[in-house]
């Protein structure tokens, strides 16, 4: 007969390697939280640049006059820039009329591309697939855009993974084009911005509940929930909106607790935007994109709270391919 603390000793000496086997699949993995410090310095940033846009985006230059506006291209990227090179050739002898912007992931070993892209690396942190650092990320961006230089009045989002499908001019006059609305004295004309809202899709419950059931509440109701691409194109007065959100942002960068239904970069911008009221911003032209086709870009724009697709050709719908934005793997 086996003594009784010798059984027990030598189970638990065999139970070591099914630990090591199954904790990992119980326990939720580790992932990337902000820390206070980084929060803080975020706040700080976006404060400075909501204060710097307090002018209204109006611009005075001595020897300029009625200065062109300008498309800040923010790219979020934890890997190379592969595309580089084709970049380069979309921004040729348009030097005037955009602005680069790159936030890499200090973590990734990255080699700066040179060309247009030399110095435009911003202040950067740690990011990481399926967390609200990439919010973060985006954010950033566009508190640095917006400082940066008053003329930009479009910053759109891309990533790595994004290529340009049609040439600058085309890209320009497309976003540039003015509402028949608008007065012809504004130098800042009235623009859509253009992000994927969708409230239809069959994993928003087990997504809103990723947190806990309920945590969203009282600052986001289910019904008001929404889910689209992490990537945009947003007007200034948009990209405003989104630096100076306290409210959603503190329920959006809780740790989720399902993390296969966590994914806050693909819920925050779409939220946001179509919660705070695009009436009162663009008089109701804030712009969706869906529908894509086999190959990954849209198919159509659809105004929020229009189910009328418009033509996609002549608006938006294929400025540019970004595969994360059908295949959100991508990002890693």
């Amino acid at each position: 007969m086996f003594h009784t603390p010798f059984v027990v000793s030598f189970v638990l000496l065999l139970s070591f390697p099914l630990l090591f086997l199954f904790v990992p699949r119980i326990l939720p993995p580790k992932h990337v939280e902000i820390s206070l410090p980084d929060e803080l310095d975020d706040l700080a940033l976006f404060r400075r640049a909501a204060l710097t846009s307090l002018g209204g985006g109006a611009v005075s230059r001595l020897g300029v006059t009625n200065p062109r506006p300008k498309i800040a291209f923010l790219f979020l990227t934890n890997t190379n820039l592969h595309f580089a090179p084709l970049w380069e050739l979309f921004f040729k002898n348009n030097g005037a009329l955009y602005n680069i912007y790159i936030h890499a992931d200090p973590s990734s070993k990255i080699t700066p591309p040179g060309g247009v892209f030399s110095g435009r690396f911003i202040a950067a942190k740690k990011t990481e697939r399926a967390t609200a650092t990439l919010i973060s990320a985006a954010r950033r961006l566009l508190a640095t855009a917006l400082m940066d230089d008053p003329l930009n009045s479009y910053f759109a989002l891309v990533s790595q993974h994004c290529i340009p499908l049609h040439s600058f001019n085309y890209m320009y006059k497309t976003l540039f084009v003015k509402p028949k609305s608008s007065p012809r004295s504004s130098s800042f004309p009235t623009h859509r911005s253009f992000i994927e809202i969708l409230s239809d899709e069959p994993q928003l419950w087990d997504r809103y509940n990723a947190r806990g059931k309920n945590v969203m509440l009282p600052e986001v109701a289910f019904d008001r929930f929404r889910i689209g691409s992490q990537f945009f194109v947003l007007t200034r007065q948009h990209a405003l909106v989104v630096i100076r959100d306290r409210r959603l942002w503190r329920k959006f960068k809780l740790p989720c607790f399902n993390m296969d239904s966590c994914y806050p970069e693909e819920h925050y911008f779409p939220t946001l935007l179509s919660m705070e009221d695009p009436d009162e911003i663009l008089a109701g032209l804030l712009a969706a994109i869906a529908g894509y086709g086999r190959e990954g870009h849209f198919q159509g724009l659809i105004r929020v709270g229009d189910s009328k697709t418009v033509n996609a050709e002549a608006k938006f719908s294929r400025l540019y391919y970004c595969d994360s934005l059908c295949r959100p793997c991508t990002y890693k």
